[in-house]
This record gives C-alpha cells, structure tokens and sequence, in this order.
C-alpha cells in the first residue's frame, strides 16, 4: 500500500494555478521596473549622442549593459512585492478561505510562492556570479574605449572641439579620404608647459593600445618658456599627437572588484589588487553569495503577513504593511551591514545574519506547528493498515 501524508496531498492543480499567477506577475513586474530604471540611468549616456556625434546603436549597447546589474538588485524586492499582490488578492476573493476549509495546510499554500522565490534565487546566483561580472567588464572595457577613441567622432571642419578640459582641436577642411587640413592644437595638459602646436595636413592614426593619434605634417610647435617668457618655436616635417583624454596618454585600464569572478575574489592572483583591499573582495564574494536568498526571506515575509492571523471581511492594512516595513528594515540592515564589512572584516557575519535569521524566524512561524502533526499523521496511517 502507498503511503501517502496529507501535508503533501496537495491538488497540483492550485499548485500550477498560484504558481502561473506569481510567475507570470514577476516577469511583468521585473521587467518594467528594469525597463523604468534603465531609461532613468541611460540619460547620462544622452550627451555622448548629442554633444559627443556617438550613433544611437551606441548609446543603446552601452546603456543596455547594465541591464542585469538593475534585475540582480530589484530581483528580490519584485518577489516580495508579487507575492505579496497575488496572495492579499487570493485572501481578498476568499480563495485562501476555501483552501483552508479544504484542509491545506499552511505550508501547502506557501509551496507555489515558494517555488516562485527559488526561482528568482537561482535567477539571482546566475546574474550575481556570471552575468553582472561579465556584463559589467563589458561596460568599463567599451566606456575605456570611448573615452579614448572619442576624437576620431568629434573632430569637425571650422568648429573648435573641445576634446577634453585642456585640449581644443581645430581642422579648416577634412577631405573624403579622412587627410585634415588646416589643423590648429592647444594642448594644455601640461600645466606648467602648454603648447600651441599648427600643421598643414595631418591624419587620424591608432596610437598604442588603440589610443588616437593624428599625425602632423609640415607644422610648428610654439611654447612659452616660464623662466624667461621668450616665445620657443619648434618646426616639423612630422609629429604625433595623442588625443586621449588623459593627461598620461591611458592606454591600458586595471580592473575592477565588480568584474571579477567568485573564483578571483576568494582567490586573487598576486599583484592584481593591492594588499589593503583584499577585505573588499572577501566582502564582495560574500555579498554575492547572500544577496540572492533575500528573495526567499522577503517571499517568507510576505507569506507571513498573507497567512498567519484571523481573516477580515473587508481585509486589512496592518499585516501587508507590517511587511513592507519589515522588509525596508532588512534592506536597510544588508546595506548598513555590507558598509561595516567593508571597513570591518569581522562584520560579514552581520550580511549572512541579515538574510537567514528572518529566514528561519519566519518558516518557524509559518511551518512550526505543523512539524508535530507529522508523526501523529504516520501513526494514524499505521493504524488504518
């Protein structure tokens, strides 16, 4: 004979039924909070299109990398906020009423958001030790490239283009075969020695690290010598000038904590970051790590709120908004929490604290008192035999 417990007897079809509802409410919900998020942020990227002459598709890949980074932070917050919809509204229909006569248990209830909130989990470790790195090492790496190959898109005929704060670039003509023609150069980058530097031809070159170069022709090279102010005027048949933004010509770039992989952060190579930050990854690995079960903790929150107390007619205000308070506290602690770690090394305990404390504090009261129904549910089965 099959033995089977009623705390398991669930109809897998109210299973299927809560469970579309909640999934189908965080898709929607998730998507238009990262597509709201998204297009607040990607203003910034707007004057690289107006003021910098960078093409729509641009705009649209660079914006779009930080995508996953804005669903990785929202993730757990939608969960909260779909389950906690679509169970008020079940309770407010009197479904969760007609379940309860029906014998299930509260942990039967609990089992399609349940499953909602680890799904979100598993969404949130892929984005968190895969996606956010990758896509946000993308980020940087085309950002560094803009920002040095920039020139080629800015220099315009008879307009005074301001590469940066210390270097103006004027060209007379720029022929169809890209040879510019009239060029005039103020750099000033060296503070204690600007140069003004005049060539009758020049062409755009990569320079080191595909940094941009124009290559003078037939030119001078004018500065002021600041200890006895006479006029120093070098002439050239060739020169080459670098247009990177940066005073030093930056060819390369050094990478950042949030485009390592949990591997190199538990484990960092010798030399890739210097001693003193070493804590900051042993903080970032552990928030990665944590950060994604908050889903399931603010989804237990919420399932505490729906299903623990008596049922109103008219429903009520002060569960839900007991919840919303509760997780507002949770998110203020994870971030007060990963702000002593990060000074603090011995206070990683307070991330991990954060998350699995309400955790288990609310599966205890949701699902505590069944645990003594289990035995007897066994001895009553026995008996029937």
């Amino acid at each position: 004979m099959r033995l089977r417990l009623p705390l398991l007897s669930v109809p897998r079809q109210i299973d299927r039924y809560i469970f579309r509802q909640s999934l189908a409410a965080l898709v929607a919900v998730t998507a238009g909070l990262v597509a709201l998020i998204w297009l607040t942020q990607s203003l910034r990227f707007v004057e690289l299109v107006v003021n910098r002459g960078l093409s729509a598709l641009v705009f649209l890949q660079l914006s779009s990398l930080q995508i996953p980074y804005f669903m990785a932070v929202i993730l757990p917050i939608t969960t909260f906020v779909v389950v906690q919809f679509v169970y008020q509204r079940l309770s407010g229909d009197r479904e969760l009423t007609v379940m309860r006569a029906a014998g299930l248990s509260p942990w039967a209830i609990a089992r399609p958001a349940l499953a909602v909130a680890t799904v979100a989990t598993l969404l949130g470790y892929t984005l968190n030790l895969w996606v956010v790195p990758q896509a946000y090492s993308a980020f940087r790496q085309y950002q560094f490239e803009i920002r040095n190959q920039v020139a080629a898109f800015l220099l315009q005929e008879g307009v005074f283009t301001s590469v940066s704060a210390d270097l103006t670039v004027y060209i007379r003509a720029r022929d169809a075969d890209g040879q510019l023609r009239g060029i005039l150069i103020e750099d000033g980058r060296q503070s204690n020695n600007p140069a003004t530097i005049l060539a009758e031809s020049g062409q755009l070159v990569n320079g080191p690290g595909g940094a941009p170069r124009v290559l003078l022709i037939n030119g001078s090279r004018q500065e002021i010598d600041r200890r006895t102010g006479r006029l120093n005027v070098l002439t050239f048949a060739e020169n080459a000038i670098d247009l990177a933004t940066t005073s030093h010509g930056e060819t390369q770039r050094f990478r950042d904590i949030n485009e390592m992989s949990l591997p190199e952060l538990l484990h960092p190579a010798p030399g890739v970051v210097p001693d003193r930050d070493l804590p900051k990854l042993v903080v970032e690995a552990n928030r990665r790590l944590c950060a994604p079960l908050s889903a399931i903790t603010y989804t237990l929150v919420a399932m505490v709120a729906g299903l623990m107390g008596t049922f109103r007619r008219h429903g009520g205000v002060i569960r839900p908004l007991g919840a919303v308070l509760t997780v507002v506290a949770l998110l203020a602690g994870s971030l007060l929490a990963g702000n002593l770690a990060a000074k603090q090394p011995g206070f990683i305990v307070l991330m991990w604290l954060d998350v699995l404390v309400p955790m288990l504090a609310c599966s205890w009261v949701l699902f505590g008192p069944q645990l003594h129904l289990v035995p007897l549910a066994w001895q009553a089965r026995m008996g029937a035999m």
